[in-house]
């Protein structure tokens, strides 16, 4: 791998290329799938609102710390989403019964609903934002992916 490729270009000094760096070229692609994301959910959800709904559909009722660690958001970010998610009627939130300090979230019918009518969406958009590379390159991209995680 010659330096222009690593992001490390050199005329004379080392010159920084913002267009060869991994955290720009990842800003950009996850604009891309942002846009393919709302096209495909308009104003129902928000990304981080299908995060809190598709975990829950996956590993069922989880303290609001734990379902915030399983989403990569931070307390006050899990707090509003679960909030907002309250007052649409999609999660249901009661004080853990082992630890009545810590809430327990869940699904409530209309979350679980509104995840079994959105889930075929959801493919969707990875479909799309997966759509340039081919299997063994989108196998390959997300194995990467995931090592640097």
């Amino acid at each position: 791998m010659d330096n222009r490729s690593a992001g490390l270009q050199e005329t004379g000094s080392a010159a920084y290329v913002l267009d060869e760096q991994v955290g720009f070229i990842l800003r950009q692609v996850q604009q891309r799938h942002a846009t393919i994301f709302v096209s495909h959910f308009a104003s129902d959800l928000t990304p981080t609102q299908w995060a809190v709904i598709a975990k829950l559909a996956e590993i069922g009722e989880v303290s609001q710390n734990l379902l915030g660690r399983h989403t990569a958001m931070d307390v006050a970010t899990i707090k509003g989403v679960v909030e907002r998610l309250v007052k649409r009627g999609l999660v249901r939130t009661q004080p853990d019964p082992v630890d009545r300090r810590r809430l327990s979230i869940s699904l409530s019918p209309a979350g679980r609903d509104c995840f079994d009518a959105s889930v075929a969406n959801a493919r969707t958009v990875t479909e799309e934002t997966l759509q340039p590379l081919d299997a063994q390159e989108r196998q390959l991209l997300l194995g990467l992916l995931e090592k640097i995680r």
